[in-house]
């Protein structure tokens, strides 16, 4: 009988040790670095809601001691009273001022600002897109002091010609009629606010158009699309959200500015029945004006008109978070 030999009987392999599998992808951070990162990143929101939930504090506690002692409603009283020993205010006036002159401006300043972001990022050659994106990037820093300067000095003596234009043909609508022969009014106010909110929009929007997808639009153009159906059906869509979010940004400075709107405008608790006449005010220009004169009790007063535009900050851009969030699935830009 043939006996087969039979090779040598191989040793078992040995066992290799267990890959070693990252933590972090389970979501907590073990690694020293990502620990330290994790608790920058926690705390960094902790006390950004810490100091919003203390503004609120203080401007709260401020506020109803001045409103306990008024006399008048606080939302309806067309007079500002706060330094008599019976105190009688109202922010009627002041807010009226205040949303008026921000509409004025955003009406102004967005179609202009997403048409200069359209032409940067999409019809204007590279050697001038860049050039003038630096210039309206560098409008953005202009100190607003320098806005109102610049406003109480040229644009309020050359808008008169203007206003007696409008008075002349659109006189009988009463909202621009001009009256009393000074172009210090809520619509200059408006239309400096727009020069100021411009770069800001402007840059915003800039940014989000020059990501829209570029394959979209080289599909477009190859369906025979010109160039404003590829930016009315693809860049448009996928900006909205983002000419949002740049518009709420133009609309909160346009509500808090200050220093441009008490260099143009004074103070006046009456409300004009055209825009084109002199008077009128708002709120950060109220405070602004009179906080350093004020006794206590009218400070805790321009506190508590504080507190308003503080809650109507807030308020507007809460609303702009929502409409971004229900047309984000529609658009490609996320706020």
């Amino acid at each position: 009988m043939d006996i087969t030999p039979t090779s040598p009987t191989s040793p078992p392999p040995e066992k290799q040790p267990p890959l070693a599998v990252d933590k972090v992808s389970s979501g907590k951070a073990t690694r020293p670095g990502d620990r330290i990162f994790l608790g920058l990143s926690r705390g960094s929101g902790i006390t950004l809601l810490v100091v919003m939930a203390a503004i609120a504090l203080f401007l709260t506690v401020r506020a109803a001691s001045a409103l306990s002692k008024n006399e008048g409603n606080f939302l309806t009283t067309f007079e500002w009273n706060a330094d008599t020993a019976e105190p009688s205010f109202g922010i009627a006036v002041l807010l009226f001022g205040t949303v008026v002159s921000a509409i004025i401006a955003m009406i102004i300043a967005v179609p202009v600002a997403v048409g200069i972001a359209l032409f940067i990022s999409h019809y204007a050659p590279r050697a001038i897109a860049a050039p003038l994106g630096y210039v309206i990037d560098l409008l953005a820093a202009v100190p607003s002091i320098v806005y109102g300067l610049w406003g109480a000095l040229f644009l309020v003596p050359h808008l008169e010609g203007l206003y007696k234009w409008f008075d002349d043909y659109f006189g009988w609508t009463g909202i621009l009629a001009y009256n009393d022969g000074t172009p210090r009014s809520l619509f200059t106010i408006g239309i400096l606010l727009a020069i100021m909110i411009l770069p800001i929009v402007t840059s915003v929007s800039r940014e989000v158009f020059l990501q829209s997808p570029k394959m979209h639009e080289e599909a477009a153009l190859a369906l025979g699309a010109t160039r404003w159906e590829v930016i009315r059906m693809s860049v448009l869509p996928f900006g909205r959200s983002g000419i949002i979010s740049a518009s709420m940004l133009g609309l909160g400075r346009a509500l808090g500015e200050t220093m441009a709107v008490a260099t143009v405008l004074s103070t006046s608790f009456d409300i004009q029945t055209s825009l084109l006449d002199g008077g009128g005010g708002t709120i950060a220009q109220n405070i602004a004006s009179g906080f350093k004169e004020a006794s206590d009790d009218g400070r805790d007063a321009l506190i508590a008109s504080g507190l308003v535009l503080f809650l109507l900050t807030l308020v507007v851009n809460g609303a702009a978070r929502l409409i971004v969030a229900r047309r984000k699935e529609y658009s490609g830009a996320n706020a």
